[in-house]
């Protein structure tokens, strides 16, 4: 397992990083070249500035198993696609269950901003969502650290 990050505009960037190293897994930073975004412990993937460039480049890195973070909708589906496990910054996960909602909800919200009505942006952020993250994320490692150990 590794754990690749999206890191553009990611607010979990620290407490990924620094959970990564608590149990020992290779994490990889991926961000463009407007946040370059570099922590001890980490790899860095700087990638240009073009639409979806590190989308693309996280999609091609991926494998099964792997958990990537992330808030875009679109991207979690195609790594789900790939057999990896996929986490939003608010610590919950994106499933084969709920992705296709979600996108649905993401396509509704466009096309009513196409037509000019205004859609509520995110709130802002909330301690009780680092929390939740960092619950979710330890949660998630626990069980990968359990079942390398059981297999």
């Amino acid at each position: 397992m590794k754990i690749l990050i999206d890191a553009d505009g990611c607010p979990v960037v620290d407490t990924t990083v620094r959970m990564a190293r608590e149990y020992n897994i290779p994490c990889i930073i991926l961000c463009d070249t407007a946040h370059q975004i570099q922590r001890p412990g980490a790899t860095t993937r700087i990638l240009s500035k073009g639409s979806d460039s590190v989308d693309f480049a996280l999609v091609n890195m991926v494998e099964k198993g792997d958990l990537v973070i992330t808030q875009d909708y679109g991207l979690a589906a195609m790594c789900i696609a790939r057999g990896a496990q996929v986490l939003h910054q608010d610590g919950r996960p994106y499933t084969s269950e709920n992705i296709d909602g979600l996108l649905f909800s993401r396509h509704a919200s466009k096309k009513a901003r196409q037509a000019g009505l205004r859609v509520k942006g995110p709130k802002k952020r909330s301690k009780d969502q680092d929390r939740y993250f960092e619950t979710s994320l330890r949660n998630i490692l626990e069980r990968n650290s359990f079942e390398n150990t059981e297999g």
